[in-house]
């Protein structure tokens, strides 16, 4: 009897297991049109042929990334592989990476590059609403390695590595990205008059790095803009600031549907008027905290003025002589090391108001947003 019993067991686990197994493999079909629902929120249309799931692996075949602003105008993608895949609570996906082939796309005289594409942290929501953080795509890393853009055969611009981290915070984010390795190659500017400037100012290259990282507080929509700076060897640091509110996840939705509306729209001209209101109308739920612009610079303020001045017929020191006794915050011309102008109101301003000022009353711009303007600092 004892082993008639084990043998019951044993038959009634084995048919459980049996019946169990389809339920939990995973739905790749399903995770690609779930994909495709959070990402066309933004106006990007995926597609593929097929998703295969072997395990915790999913494999998508044909893939294909397109606009919806632009129909019939897609980029082949390849194959992804989503690794580590699983199906979380509610019924969206996580994946722990993704993989994408190496990208090389020629086209007339062009040819345009990029390898090493990658994704960690995929979180793909159930329900691509946008209502809460649930209901949006998210990532951790996405990382990509050298790409390239080619130009009748020369490089005219390269990057080494491009890198960008979402972290998950109490009620918000923390982001970070950095550009490295940027090369550009202007010399085959064809404009006589900027090909002039950008010979006499030595930047028929450019070589530097994008970095950028801030914050974003999901229930007051406060984006808080630390750093976003163009780095290159030769020129300076240019970083832009800002800290404004209102960027909420219900500010995005209404953006996100003003812009399908357009473009559903067949008459543009009036397509692009109605854009124009609904925009008005969201720029009034935005207030300006702070923001600042600071140039650190790198030899190139000299020869600026250098150029500027034999424009007019004069030295570059002549120039800058002129341009302190029109504005005397320019008195760091002597010995240019670094400029800074920031806004800080003594209270948060709404956007429309700044437009407002800049339209009928340019002059009062300084004083609404308290700017204030350092030199060498």
């Amino acid at each position: 009897m004892k082993h008639m019993r084990n043998l019951h067991l044993m038959m009634a686990s084995t048919a459980f297991l049996t019946l169990a197994g389809p339920a939990l493999a995973l739905d790749g079909t399903d995770m690609m049109k779930k994909l495709n629902a959070a990402t066309s929120a933004g106006g990007t249309v995926i597609t593929f042929e097929k998703a295969e799931a072997d395990g915790d692996t999913v494999t998508a075949t044909g893939v294909q990334v397109g606009s919806s602003s632009l129909p019939g105008d897609t980029l082949k993608i390849g194959d992804l592989i989503f690794e580590g895949v699983e199906e979380i609570e509610g019924g969206g996906y996580h994946a722990k990476t993704v993989s994408f082939p190496d990208i090389d796309i020629s086209q007339e005289e062009g040819r345009f590059s990029a390898n090493e594409i990658q994704i960690t942290g995929l979180t793909i929501p159930a329900n691509a609403t946008g209502d809460t953080l649930n209901d949006i795509l998210l990532y951790e890393t996405v990382s990509t390695g050298p790409i390239a853009l080619n130009i009748k055969g020369k490089d005219v611009l390269a990057i080494d590595s491009i890198e960008s981290n979402l972290e998950r915070q109490d009620g918000g984010f923390a982001y970070d990205a950095n550009v490295a390795g940027l090369k550009a190659d202007l010399s085959r500017v064809e404009d006589s008059n900027a090909k002039e400037a950008i010979e006499k100012l030595g930047l028929t290259t450019l070589d530097g790095t994008v970095t950028m990282k801030g914050i974003w507080e999901i229930e007051s929509g406060k984006v808080a803009v630390d750093e976003y700076a163009f780095d290159f060897k030769n020129v300076g640091r240019l970083n832009f600031a800002v800290d404004f509110s209102g960027y909420t996840l219900g500010f995005i939705k209404s953006l996100q549907e003003a812009v399908k509306t357009a473009e559903a729209n067949p008459n543009k001209e009036e397509a692009n008027q109605a854009t124009g209101l609904a925009m008005l109308g969201l720029m009034q739920q935005l207030t300006i905290n702070s923001a600042s612009i600071r140039f650190d610079d790198a030899s190139i303020t000299k020869k600026a003025l250098d150029y500027a001045g034999s424009q007019q017929g004069v030295t570059g020191d002549q120039l800058a002589q002129s341009l302190k006794g029109l504005v005397p915050m320019m008195m760091a011309l002597d010995g240019p090391k670094s400029l800074t102008i920031s806004a800080a109101p003594e209270k948060p301003v709404p956007v429309p108001m700044i437009i407002g000022a800049a339209m009928g009353a340019p002059n009062t711009i300084p004083s609404v947003l308290g700017v204030k303007v350092t030199a060498n600092d």
